[in-house]
């Protein structure tokens, strides 16, 4: 008899319920918008996350009744944005709104954040800005004294609705708190924590790894929604649970996902020591390290100026590639991945045609890919064996096939990508398999794999040196 498995996604704007199978098929799903604003951006009510979840899952588990067991959903995850927290009082309701990962009210307190980790706590995580939880424990301390004052626990996103699912508020998982301070290389809270900042070690969660059941559905939902008192185990950040969803769990795989910028995730067997902090890790469930980083460039510019042409200038790109030109689509002012520079400045040849334009992008983007590959496998010291991806870019066959020519190497495209899908997965990962990476294997598809193409691995050999020599030149990098 089939197995299901619930994954609840909390986004800044919205929340999607899923329902899979064992086998990773995608029986229910449900989204709630929630509308985006400036205070959003910053402020965020909890119970109103909670309000859409309930919705979403009620309409989900409803749509299924006659068409599934629901007595055989046996566990949910949930996941959502990295470093937003909120403070609890003793009877775990929210002292003050979500402060969001997007509020850069905490600029300076990153900053401080970050100048006492590298002081007292160097070898561990010590890339603290705005978007850093502990940044905004910190700025609430200092700017909320009455409320700090009644705080019982501080907790994430993901951990919130956890907690509503399963009365267990005071349990968090690896991924979301590494930028809250936590150390997931020794386990445990740093003493830097409540001797150089106005923290207390009561607030802090009990840590585990993402994955592990930590209670199970409280009795009286279980009973409004007609389900058994399923398993809830500790949540994810939602862009650990996307990279679960594709399929990248095991040492030497990776993903690109190319969605508004260009982020690379992956598994590696060692923690990866970046000393200019443009790769950070995580925590993986079976001990390994989850590396990542985030660029400013993507796929922004497809929206900004082609996006009501891609069919007829994707088709006529594919006739245009390799192109002999050199372009960089960055759309903003200073680069934070695979290079940092505050200089950097996106760049094209002048006069191009709109073709000539669009394929030349999409090939500036592929050598940036392969740029962070080559310093991943310098850092690491580990190679980078399968490369799966996602996002808006990977719906293009063209630049799927330009990817794999410069990467030289095979490009898997997954089907279902979501945070919702990567917790459903999450979800069984330790109620019913053995291990994440026997879950991800079981319940991930490749929908395609795109090999390179020999002529264009070796015309892309000579572009991408000379989008690095441009690089060089520039001053972008060394």
């Amino acid at each position: 008899m089939a197995a299901y498995f619930i994954g609840i996604d909390v986004g800044t704007q919205g929340v999607r319920v899923v329902l899979t199978d064992e086998t990773g098929r995608v029986w229910g799903s449900q989204e709630a918008v929630l509308p985006l604003t400036d205070r959003s951006r910053e402020e965020q009510s909890p119970a109103d996350w909670w309000a859409s979840a309930l919705d979403c899952l009620k309409t989900v588990l409803t749509a299924l009744r006659n068409e599934i067991d629901l007595q055989q959903v046996k566990a949910v995850a949930v996941t959502s944005t990295s470093g937003t927290v909120i403070p609890l009082d003793a009877q775990n309701e929210p002292l003050h709104d979500a402060l969001m990962y997007s509020d850069n009210r905490s600029a300076a307190e990153g900053k401080q954040c970050k100048t006492v980790a590298e002081r007292f706590q160097p070898e561990g995580y010590t890339g603290f800005n705005a978007s850093s939880g502990l940044s905004k424990m910190v700025w609430f301390a200092q700017h909320f004294p009455e409320k700090t004052a009644r705080l019982h626990t501080w907790i994430h996103a993901a951990d919130y609705i956890t907690g509503q699912l399963s009365g267990n508020f005071r349990v968090t998982d690896l991924t979301n708190a590494l930028k809250s301070g936590y150390d997931v290389k020794n386990g445990g809270w740093p003493a830097y924590l409540f001797e150089q900042l106005p923290l207390k070690r009561e607030w802090m969660q009990e840590v585990v790894p993402s994955g592990k059941p930590i209670g199970k559905l409280r009795p009286e939902l279980a009973n409004t929604l007609g389900l058994p008192e399923i398993t809830v185990v500790a949540g994810m950040t939602d862009g650990c649970a996307s990279q679960v969803a594709s399929g990248a769990v095991r040492p030497g795989d990776w993903n690109t996902t190319i969605g508004t910028t260009l982020v690379v995730k992956g598994v590696t067997t060692r923690e990866v020591k970046d000393p200019e902090g443009r790769l950070y890790s995580h925590r993986h469930p079976e001990g390994y390290w989850m590396p990542g980083g985030a660029s400013n460039t993507g796929a922004d510019w497809v929206t900004a100026g082609f996006r009501d042409r891609l069919p007829e200038l994707t088709e006529a790109a594919a006739q245009r590639i390799p192109t002999p030109y050199t372009a960089y689509p960055l759309r903003q002012a200073g680069e934070r991945f695979p290079f940092i520079s505050v200089q950097a400045r996106g760049f094209a040849p002048e006069g191009l045609s709109d073709v000539d334009l669009f394929a030349v992008n999409m090939e500036g983007v592929a050598y940036l890919e392969r740029y962070a590959y080559e310093l991943i496998e310098q850092l690491s010291g580990e190679t980078v064996r399968a490369v799966y991806t996602a996002g808006g870019a990977s719906n293009s066959d063209v630049w799927l096939t330009i990817r794999a020519s410069v990467l030289n190497r095979p490009v898997f495209k997954c089907a279902e990508v979501t945070g919702a899908v990567g917790a459903a997965i999450l979800a069984a990962s330790q109620t019913h398999f053995r291990s994440l990476t026997e879950a991800a294997q079981a319940m991930t598809q490749v929908e395609k794999e795109i090999k390179p193409s020999d002529d264009l691995v070796r015309a892309y050999e000579v572009g991408y040196q000379r989008f690095v020599g441009t690089l060089r030149e520039k001053g972008f990098i060394d």
